[in-house]
């Protein structure tokens, strides 16, 4: 049998090379998933933003963020906002209003650049919502929580429905999303489809400010975790735990307890055996900047660019930590 001297069998190395970039085609899509409150929804100002990349001093720190044409949208990491607030290629223009940004703008160019596959962050976020109440899990039960009714002024018990409205919504949305993911990253390969890989909760503020809400957060906490993995069907779904870091480093002393005990309590619920290794506990105090302009009063970190970007990059790192092998 002869064999023509003209025809090569490739190389391993050549198999190699084809099997790889086949696979970084073909890869399913990372889904990471945006969940609070008000920080959560964004309020990093995009004034500061121009000002910081302005500044000799610190434009190198934000120069992948705008090139030469403007602002720069990412075409390998997507957005959907709620039901409504906008989705499309990452960029700014996803916080509330829409003249500021959060977490998600510096997270989505951390896990971008790390990952070979295309990403997904899916965005739930609003505004004053307790986990005590609008994000309580089913696992915690119906609370006892009560209001003013408007007529009568008479205090009353919350309507049942009331509990665990964010938390429905926020599963809704993302079973939603991602029954339409084709419609929100281009070129999506069904056949490789996607991977939950990520969800970050960044809340706290309308429980701190309620004893009552304060004394069974911990709780409420560990069974959010639980919950979400349950509803999603993602038993090990990697959890990042935001620090409520409104206060800084060094609270008001007046404040100072109450927020050292809740910051605590996040902590403590990410130390817990069952989950080691798959949820984390973030620090957001150490980026306030409180002798600085401030961008939205004293509130919202101060609105600060600088904050809002540090945040999202440690919640972006933390995640990839979470996603090693």
């Amino acid at each position: 049998m002869h064999v023509s001297s003209s025809f090569a069998f490739p190389s391993l190395a050549s198999i190699a090379l084809i099997f790889l970039a086949s696979a970084s085609q073909a890869a399913p899509v990372k889904v990471f998933i945006l969940c609070g409150q008000s920080n959560m929804e964004g309020k990093g100002a995009i004034k500061h933003l121009e000002q910081l990349l302005a500044d000799p001093a610190t434009a190198k720190t934000y120069q992948h963020l705008r090139d030469d044409n403007g602002w720069v949208e990412r075409d390998d990491v997507f957005i959907q906002y709620n039901d409504d607030r906008g989705r499309g290629k990452l960029g700014l223009g996803y916080g509330t209003p829409t003249n500021r940004f959060g977490p998600e703008l510096e997270f989505g160019h951390v896990v971008g650049n790390a990952l070979d596959e295309k990403v997904l962050i899916i965005k739930c976020a609003w505004g004053g919502r307790a986990l005590a109440v609008r994000f309580r899990p089913p696992s915690s039960g119906k609370g006892d929580y009560t209001q003013r009714n408007r007529q009568t002024k008479e205090i009353v018990p919350l309507p049942e429905e009331t509990y665990g409205e964010a938390y429905r919504d926020t599963i809704r949305i993302v079973q939603k999303t991602l029954a339409n993911i084709d419609q929100i990253v281009p070129d999506y390969n069904q056949k490789e489809g996607y991977q939950l890989s990520g969800f970050v909760f960044f809340q706290g503020f309308n429980d701190v400010i309620d004893q009552k809400k304060v004394d069974e957060y911990g709780q409420n906490l560990e069974n959010l975790v639980r919950d979400v993995r349950k509803d999603l069907d993602a038993p090990k779904l990697p959890f990042v735990i935001g620090e409520l870091g409104q206060q800084g480093v060094e609270p008001e002393k007046r404040h100072a307890e109450k927020h050292f005990a809740f910051r605590k309590m996040q902590e403590d619920v990410s130390k817990l055996p069952e989950f080691k290794g798959n949820v984390a506990f973030v620090k957001t105090s150490p980026y306030i900047v409180s002798d600085g302009e401030s961008f939205d009063g004293g509130y919202h970190y101060y609105g600060r660019a600088d904050t809002f970007f540090h945040i999202g990059h440690a919640f972006g790192e933390a995640m990839l930590k979470l996603n090693q092998p």
